[in-house]
């Protein structure tokens, strides 16, 4: 296309022409008209991924299962410091006994995790309840958040390519790979300082004659009948895979560029087109034909494609479970508030000492029993 210009056989080319350096120095460009970049085009099933051992963690992402730790142990430590706290918790008159021993909270808390109602101790104070309930809410909403992403995970088939970047692509050994022989790509590599990028120019160098392709309809081709990556404009790329639906395209694109018309030097022509083009830009006739043609069901699905659930997703459930601990530990100290009103005018004592005493005496215990608060005329009988 290029000598066509130059030969002034053509005064315009309009095709997926990339604006570079080289190619601006010998004719003119309009204003980008499409935004692109490089990428790497793979058929779906050269590149399967089978299921790791530990693919049940899937559905929650490592940031989730770290939070949903957290929350379960926050959790088991608030039931355990609101039953000190809380003297409805403690077996009275005799001796003063508390079932939620820290280990026994963490088993309270492993046990709604796997919805066994039976699992003891069970509460008796108001405030240990709000807790015991709050958190079986919690858990009941996640195990339904979990089975849904985790049905939803082994529906689609999704799992991640095992070639994210162009790393990946040179460690791996089952693919070949390679781009337009003599296109603005090839140059990219060959130009390029990263190390990746030169190891893959030093390869399609040495098998150039098995790796580079005449034409874009070649590449294509090839990537569907062989094991064969193909290194191109990843906005054609997109394209490809939305015709072809066994085709995809790896995450990663370099390389950020634009596809221009290209004109002769000085031609009259080259700034009414850039005006038109950003006519078209502004009204989004642009953006609407982008999506005409680039739309299909393939892309739909690569839009719907199944993703682990991230913490912030679920941001609202762990917020009510931190209300409903708070809650719990603000009834635990009203009850204990209220206990210590009647122990003070039993022991003539103010109420606010009364109250300090015991906090102090509850989170002291070493034991999970400590002698009941007679009163002294039973002590002296």
């Amino acid at each position: 296309i290029i000598p066509s210009l130059l030969s002034q056989e053509a005064d315009i080319a309009v095709a997926p022409l990339t604006v570079t350096s080289a190619r601006e120095e010998v004719v003119s460009f309009t204003t980008p008209f499409l935004q692109t970049g490089i990428g790497i085009l793979l058929r779906k099933d050269t590149v399967s991924q089978e299921m790791s051992f530990f693919h049940f963690l899937s559905p929650f992402s490592k940031e989730t299962w770290t939070g949903l730790l957290f929350a379960y142990l926050l959790t088991c430590f608030c039931l355990f410091l609101v039953a000190r706290l809380s003297p409805c918790e403690w077996n009275e008159p005799k001796s003063e006994e508390n079932h939620f021993t820290f280990l026994n909270s963490l088993w309270f808390g492993a046990g709604a995790l796997a919805l066994q109602a039976g699992v003891t101790p069970r509460p008796q104070a108001l405030s240990v309840r709000v807790i015991a309930v709050v958190w079986w809410l919690f858990t009941l909403a996640l195990l339904a958040a979990y089975i849904a992403n985790f049905t939803a995970l082994l529906s689609s088939g999704s799992e991640q390519l095992p070639i994210q970047t162009f790393e990946d692509l040179v460690k791996q050994r089952n693919l070949e790979f390679g781009t337009l022989e003599g296109s603005s790509t090839f140059y990219f590599f060959k130009n390029s300082k990263n190390p990746i990028h030169q190891m893959i120019y030093e390869y399609m160098e040495k098998r150039r004659e098995h790796v580079l392709v005449k034409t874009y309809q070649e590449a294509v081709q090839r990537v569907m009948e062989s094991n064969y990556a193909f290194i191109g404009e990843s906005i054609s790329q997109d394209l490809a895979a939305a015709r072809h639906c066994n085709l995809i395209r790896a995450p990663e694109v370099i390389g950020a560029r634009g596809f221009g018309i290209a004109t002769t030097q000085a031609s009259p022509w080259t700034k009414p087109l850039s005006i038109a083009v950003l006519k078209l830009r502004e009204l989004g006739d642009l953006d609407y034909l982008r999506n005409k043609w680039w739309e299909s069901s393939c892309l739909r699905q690569s839009r719907d494609r199944w993703r682990p659930l991230e913490a912030p997703a679920l941001g609202g459930l762990f917020l009510a479970l931190g209300i409903g601990l708070a809650l719990g530990v603000i009834a635990a100290v009203a009850e204990l508030s209220h206990s210590s009103r009647h122990a003070a005018g039993h022991a003539k004592k103010s109420c606010c000492s009364v109250f300090i005493e015991e906090i102090c005496t509850r989170l002291r215990i070493k034991e999970n029993t400590r002698p009941s608060q007679e009163p002294s005329g039973k002590a002296n009988a």
